[in-house]
């Protein structure tokens, strides 16, 4: 979400006039699941995918219209067809409803949509909401959105009485993807405040390097913790959302709060300075937290934890070594398996 939110901002103030397409509904068997959004501009191009073949095809041929109509569409798929050889590509088994939404470059929704972006990069809760109208089967005259933040709305033309606006923040607390609320014959899409996960990961080495190019890749929020300035710098890791220079590992999580969202990945420059940053994190609500290193170091550091008064079922609680056993080997390969196992137990926290 956060390559679309970027790549949605640099558009509208280019004065590109795009295109979202989202998945409100899904049934069965499809490529994507609800809540998966595209990202569609003027020439074409395409930024996330709603599943390729026949059906994305057929969303960007739609977008056009749309675009120059300035209408919100409704178009629904039917991937059950078969017996016949054209149906090789539409064969999932399921269906799915798709929003195309023109999103014009105005001055509210460049302000809106830079906000939105800033607000996901720096972790901060905020939801868009756009106001479809009435009705949900036939094509949706687009009416106005508004930004919300902090339980209030802070840009955007479209007015909320305050019993909609907590009805629709409720609902948004339960979801972890755009959808559809319809409220006294008034329909809305919503994107929530997409807790797609912050990935901390202290140390700044080879290994760390190639990791914060990945998770931004997967819609993790990525920051960079070390003790040395010449690793933990911008210049080093552009990709980072934040780059956090530590007065000292004792300290690591000064100024940090880990919550259930929160994804930890330990490796430093050496065994003591892991054993350190995870006797911190240990003692917060980090969702998920692994450590980088051999099974001899993850067991000689168990022990000594245990020594430090540590329970089994804190030392449960930790990753290690971390990653999928896929036998990798060079921190480009280490990421990779680091990253499918945070995907993973990101995918196992949304399903609860």
């Amino acid at each position: 979400m956060h390559n679309i939110s970027l790549h949605m901002a640099q558009a509208l103030e280019n004065g590109q006039d795009v295109v979202m397409a989202t998945i409100v509904s899904q049934s069965g068997s499809t490529p994507r699941t609800a809540g998966t959004r595209m990202l569609i501009l003027p020439d074409s191009s395409i930024v996330g995918t709603i599943g390729g073949g026949i059906v994305e095809a057929r969303v960007i041929e739609a977008a056009a219209d749309a675009r120059h109509k300035g209408d919100f569409q409704q178009l629904t798929f039917d991937l059950t067809r078969t017996g016949q050889q054209n149906d090789l590509d539409v064969i999932c088994g399921g269906r799915l409803t798709v929003i195309l939404e023109p999103i014009y470059s105005t001055p509210e929704n460049i302000s809106l949509y830079r906000d939105r972006h800033l607000y996901l990069r720096q972790g901060v809760s905020s939801m868009v909401i756009s106001s479809l109208g009435e009705g949900a089967e036939k094509a949706l005259k687009p009416l106005e959105r508004c930004l919300v933040t902090g339980g209030r709305i802070t840009q955007g033309p479209l007015s909320l009485s305050e019993r909609f606006l907590d009805t629709l923040t409720r609902l948004s607390a339960k979801q972890r993807a755009p959808f559809l609320a319809d409220m006294e014959g008034r329909q809305f899409l919503v994107d929530p405040p997409f807790a797609c996960g912050t990935v901390y990961i202290f140390g700044a080495g080879h290994v760390s390097l190639q990791l914060a190019k990945l998770t931004g890749m997967v819609n993790f929020r990525t920051i960079v913790l070390d003790d040395r300035r010449t690793f933990a710098n911008r210049e080093r890791f552009p990709e980072a959302d934040e780059v956090i220079v530590l007065e000292n590992v004792e300290n690591a999580l000064q100024g940090v709060v880990l919550d259930p969202d929160a994804y930890v990945v330990i490796v430093t420059r050496g065994h003591s300075h892991d054993k350190t940053v995870l006797s911190q994190v240990l003692a917060t609500e980090a969702g998920y937290i692994g450590m980088i290193g051999s099974r001899t170091k993850r067991n000689t550091i168990y022990n000594a934890l245990k020594q430090d008064g540590f329970t089994q079922r804190d030392i449960d609680r930790v990753h290690s070594p971390i990653g999928l056993d896929i036998n990798a080997e060079t921190p480009e390969e280490i990421a990779v398996s680091i990253v499918a196992e945070l995907i993973h137990a990101r995918a196992v926290a949304t399903k609860g």
